[in-house]
């Protein structure tokens, strides 16, 4: 667990973050149990990539690829949809905030 810095919150008071985190192989969050990347998940990557949308593009890739494979294992007939699967994986990435909150990480994507 991550302790997010809050200006102006004593150390007592912040609360620890969970990674949402992959629950391999059915890509499910391992806190929400949501299909993964989850909405948390998505925040807390957009602020760890808030520098580098290109490497959070890139991580996000091989995520689907890894997921791919997983879930067309799991379930072959039917196979996920590739329309679906880089909506959830990859779109999401290159998603920009809109004008005025890009000072503001927390509100993206």
């Amino acid at each position: 667990m991550t302790m997010l810095p809050r200006p102006g919150v004593p150390d007592r008071q912040r609360r620890a973050v969970r990674p949402h985190v992959p629950m391999r192989p059915r890509w499910l969050c391992r806190v929400c149990a949501a299909a993964w990347p989850c909405p948390p998940a998505r925040l807390l990557l957009g602020m760890e990539y808030r520098r580098d949308r290109v490497g959070l593009s890139v991580y996000m890739a091989g995520c689907l690829f890894d997921a791919t494979a997983d879930l067309i294992r799991l379930n072959p007939d039917p196979a996920p949809s590739p329309a679906d699967l880089f909506d959830r994986f990859l779109a999401w990435t290159t998603r920009h905030p809109a004008q005025g909150e890009s000072q503001n990480p927390g509100r993206w994507p």
